[in-house]
């Protein structure tokens, strides 16, 4: 599933914004999902964050990539969590629009 978030920042900025809120990024996933939930993240280029964030029984494999008019998030939704497609795709946008504004 890929979600969107247009900006107006240039990726510069975004990129700056992501690895400045990166640290906070587990104990966030823990407010919404639990003590349980851990997340690995990587950068895999300059612009580009690989994370996995694993709770309640799913491991779930994101990327997270700073473009110039864009944020794009692909997250795999893993088989049996299809359920709540709607729910990730809500949070990915929220979480993404607080990082932005």
């Amino acid at each position: 599933m890929r979600v969107s978030v247009p900006h107006t920042l240039g990726k510069d900025e975004v990129r700056r914004r992501m690895a400045a809120r990166l640290d906070k990024a587990e104990d966030k996933a823990k407010g919404m999902l639990g003590s349980a939930t851990t997340v690995e993240s990587t950068w895999t280029d300059a612009d580009t964050l690989a994370f996995v964030v694993s709770a309640m029984g799913y491991t779930i494999p994101c990327t997270a990539a700073a473009r110039e008019e864009s944020l794009d998030f692909d997250v795999e939704i893993p088989a049996g969590a299809g359920f709540a497609r709607r729910l990730i795709e809500t949070a990915v946008r929220e979480k993404g629009e607080r990082l932005l504004a």
